[in-house]
């Protein structure tokens, strides 16, 4: 599907009919993934590497244009059960275009940092560092989730909050390759500028990415220490949540066998003294009562 904008003095309008200099491609068919590669020189295995979500990230020289693939977070789904996963993206650098190429469809040139675009070079730096900040967005949600299912966790005796943790514990292991994939793209972005087009604030803006991408790294660097290391711990809460259910029923259980057996004695059918003691009942109701308070006792004793 292709959607198409204009930067014209520093504006970028989107849903242009036929004169715009940015062409989006959202999950290409075969026909225009042709289209491209005969009309534009694009090179088949980097338009293949835009869309596909293991490819790491880079940056190509081309004779008339430079291919920039990058590493971007995956829609989130609530089918993927905490998994959140990352995708690729493709920018193709023309003097007079840009042909970014995504495999899903995505709020494009929203924001802030796209209210002013001075020009294609500029727009390109601008759209990694979107991903940078969607990166950041998607780690804030990660922390939050976590802390709410470490709550669930305390007071669980199942193992689905547990896998539940696991699943953002990998979720951040893909989060920190791609970041880590874009630090060396932005690097060599900056050791490209002069050959890019880049001019000196381009050069500072990039700069700024490299910060920004930096921390995003930390960032998701220790989320994912701090799930690692605890863990273990948290298997073994959920371990002892169920041991003391275990507990607290078989100490029920005693509870409720002693006087079950002080009738049972009584109720043989076989002569005992005092059974025809018009006060029996009673009798056998006060020792099966006792029974229950001495378990009572004895739990308080041990501490149970």
């Amino acid at each position: 599907m292709l959607q198409l904008a204009r930067v014209v003095n520093g504006v970028i309008t989107r849903n242009v009919e036929s004169d715009g200099n940015v062409y989006v491609y959202v999950n290409p068919s075969e026909a225009e993934r042709k289209y491209l590669a005969e009309t534009f020189k694009l090179d088949e295995h980097t338009l293949n590497s835009a869309l596909d979500p293991d490819e790491q990230g880079r940056m190509e020289f081309e004779p008339e244009h430079v291919a920039i693939i990058f590493k971007r977070p995956h829609n989130y789904s609530s089918e993927e059960e905490f998994v959140f996963r990352v995708t690729s993206a493709g920018l193709f650098l023309f003097q007079d275009k840009l042909i970014v190429i995504l495999s899903e469809s995505v709020p494009m040139f929203e924001g802030k940092a796209f209210t002013r675009i001075s020009s294609l070079q500029e727009l390109v730096l601008k759209i990694v560092y979107s991903s940078i900040a969607h990166f950041v967005g998607h780690l804030k949600v990660i922390n939050a989730v976590s802390e709410s299912l470490e709550d669930q966790i305390n007071t669980s005796m199942q193992n689905k909050y547990l896998l539940d943790l696991f699943s953002l514990e990998k979720s951040l292991v893909y989060y920190l390759n791609a970041i880590n994939s874009n630090s060396k793209l932005i690097e060599r972005l900056k050791l490209s500028a002069a050959k890019i087009g880049f001019t000196a604030e381009n050069i500072e803006f990039i700069d700024d990415l490299m910060i920004e991408n930096s921390q995003c790294y930390e960032q998701a660097s220790i989320y994912s220490n701090i799930l690692a290391s605890m863990m273990d711990a948290r298997a073994s809460i959920v371990s002892n949540n169920l041991n003391w259910l275990m507990k607290t029923l078989t100490i029920i259980t005693i509870a409720i066998m002693l006087p079950t057996l002080v009738v049972s004695i009584f109720s043989m059918n076989v002569e005992f003294p005092g059974r025809t003691h018009p006060s029996m009942f009673w009798i056998v109701l006060f020792f099966a009562t006792v029974s229950v308070f001495m378990v009572r006792i004895v739990w308080l004793w041990k501490r149970w």
